[in-house]
This record gives structure tokens, sequence and C-alpha cells, in this order.
């Protein structure tokens, strides 16, 4: 008998396994009588799918990669608890490298603050990188960068960032 019962609950289990398979099978696709399926070989499909040859336009924007990277402490009970560092690089209009570089040093002083801001609020805590916290601080990041850098400035990307609980 306790040789038997194995065989029989995987008889059983196979059984509902294969009779599940059958029930829930999606329905065959009807054609109307003498409609015509048009068959595609392997050749004319890769061909298909290519997306059409587009003229490229130049570029009208430029990344700028900043110097350091910005180390943002995370405070709990009067101490250090971790350090956030991050890479940030600014999307800017053609020719405005220069601006972004002269512009620098006021430049990361407001991302460090806005940065600085994120952590007190606790921005840099549990999921930090979750899509809408990245996104809320990118925005404010962006909003930060247009005193400094005007018109010039369209995005700031926030290349590497990493957490160091201590």
């Amino acid at each position: 008998m306790r040789k038997l019962l194995p065989i029989l609950l995987a008889l059983i289990g196979t059984g509902a396994g294969v009779g599940a398979g059958f029930f829930l099978m999606p329905a065959p696709e009807e054609h109307a009588e003498g409609e015509m399926v048009e068959c595609i070989t392997p050749e004319e499909y890769a061909k298909a799918e290519k997306p059409p040859e587009e003229e490229h336009e130049p570029e009208t924007r430029e990344y700028v990669k900043l110097n350091n990277q910005f180390v943002i402490p995370i405070m709990s009970e009067d101490r250090v608890s971790a350090l956030v560092v991050a890479a940030l690089s600014v999307e800017v209009t053609t020719g405005s490298t220069e601006i972004v570089y002269t512009r620098e040093p006021k430049l990361r002083d407001v991302f460090l603050q806005v940065l600085f801001d994120h952590a007190n609020i606790g921005g840099f805590k549990g999921n930090f990188t979750n899509g809408g916290r990245m996104e809320d601080l990118r925005g404010a990041l962006l909003e930060a960068a247009r005193p400094v850098l005007g018109d010039a400035v369209s995005d700031v990307l926030i290349t590497e960032i990493a957490r160091q609980d201590s």
C-alpha cells in the first residue's frame, strides 16, 4: 500500500494536469471558408520588420558630465547613518558646454542643496531608487539648474547613485 500511494498520486496529478491543459487550451482561430491566410517566409518577415531608413538630423543636445561626484550624508539621531554618492550629467543645447563648466561651482552648490533637502525629507531611505522618487529628484534638480543655466538646460541625468549604510 505504501508503494502504491505515490504512484496513484502521480497518476492523478498527471491526469489533472493533462485535463487542465485541454480545458484551458485556446480555441483555434477560425477562418471563413475559402479565405486565404497569407504565410510569409522568415526572410520576408525579417525584411518587413526593418524600420524605414530615416535621415538623421543633427543633434541639438549635448550631455555634460559634472567633474566630481556628489556625497550626501544621511543623518539619523545626530549621527551619519549612511552616505549617498551620486554622479550627475546635464543635458544642454549644443554649444552650451562651456557655460556649464564656467558656472559649475554655482551649479554644484544648488545641486548639493537639493540633494541635502531630498535626504532630509527621507528621500534616500528605503527603496530610494523607486521611479517616483527618482523623478521627483530629477525634477527638483532641473528646477534648481534653470536659474543658473537658463534655457540652455533641458534635463538633469542621474548617471550613478549608490548608498553605503554604516
